[in-house]
């Protein structure tokens, strides 16, 4: 099967294009390389470098006849999206429609986007079991906006255009290749911090709550969604929340290492609480996330020490 995977050299991204190149499907991946990287990308995938809202895009589906689109790409900060809602609906509402035209007018048979569990559902009420996908979507950020949106286009695509979807929403996702250096991505900012004897600090009170998702978990939830004739949206998570100050204590214990915990200025758009129940991509999907939090964290340690003067350097360039 050959599949379009749009931001297929960035972190989420460049793990679902490695499984399905291990699986044995052709892979297009198309990045414009803003936060993506070359070294991400996996060398059995054919590379454009475009960006999704540009007109090159037909002349790539015109090229490649994708069976599937896989689509990634994101401006993925929730809050650039809340500083330039306008800048983060260009690139997540209206490159979509420009992928989702191209999509229906190449005969692409079936579309799956990188949904967020978080930031679709807002605040979950403090006292409430996990979000299921029946609960109402009121996100309290662009960034949510734009992915509910695109949920919405996904149906109105299915029904006017015949285009099957599979909506997959995602918890706090983190493992390798996640950049530490970015505003989001805590896993990822504590560990380098914590590798380079920095100080992490945790906004504001640290007691908001995430569900973290392995990223090799979230790829195995892509090829399953290939092959699955469910349809629709699906939660990935691990139905298990942790706050922020947990995930600091447990990466010291992990490291071996020593610091306080010192808290910053809580950031604007950060959402309170966010647990998912996944009891629907078990079902539909045949999808349940197989590695624990705890054990995560020590492969993404591994990963970032191995690679740590790496990062480094690319910081620097």
């Amino acid at each position: 099967m050959k599949i379009l995977v749009t931001g297929g050299a960035g972190f989420i991204g460049s793990h679902v294009t490695d499984r399905y190149t291990a699986a044995g499907h052709q892979v297009v991946v198309v990045d414009n390389l803003t936060t993506g990287k070359m070294e991400n990308l996996n060398p059995k995938a054919r590379f454009y470098q475009s960006d999704i809202r540009d007109q090159g895009m037909e002349e790539i589906f015109a090229r490649e006849q994708p069976e599937v689109v896989n689509h990634h790409a994101a401006q993925i900060d929730v809050r650039k999206s809340v500083q330039d809602p306008v800048f983060d609906a260009s690139v997540n509402i209206l490159g979509m429609l420009n992928l989702l035209e191209k999509a229906v007018r190449h005969g692409v048979s079936r579309f799956i986007f990188a949904s967020s569990g978080g930031a679709t559902y807002g605040d979950q009420p403090e006292n409430a079991g996990p979000a299921s996908e029946e609960i109402p979507l009121q996100p309290i950020s662009p960034y949510g906006v734009a992915k509910a949106t695109g949920e919405l286009y996904l149906h109105y695509y299915k029904v006017g255009h015949g285009l099957d979807y599979v909506a997959l929403r995602y918890g706090n996702v983190y493992g390798p290749r996640q950049d530490p250096f970015g505003e989001a991505g805590v896993v990822a900012i504590f560990t380098e911090k914590l590798i380079a004897d920095g100080q992490p600090i945790i906004n504001g009170d640290g007691l908001q709550t995430r569900d973290y998702v392995y990223a090799e978990d979230v790829a195995e939830a892509n090829l399953l969604a290939l092959h699955s004739k469910a349809s629709g949206s699906f939660n990935i998570g691990t139905g298990v929340e942790k706050n922020v100050n947990e995930l600091f204590w447990c990466l010291l214990q992990i490291m071996e290492k020593s610091a306080q915990e010192v808290h910053g200025p809580a950031k604007p758009g950060e959402q309170r609480r966010s647990v998912l129940d996944c009891t629907r991509a078990q079902t539909g999907l045949g999808w349940k996330a197989k590695v624990s939090f705890e054990e995560g964290l020590r492969r993404t340690v591994e990963y970032f020490k191995k690679n740590h003067r790496r990062v480094r350097r690319e910081r620097c360039a």
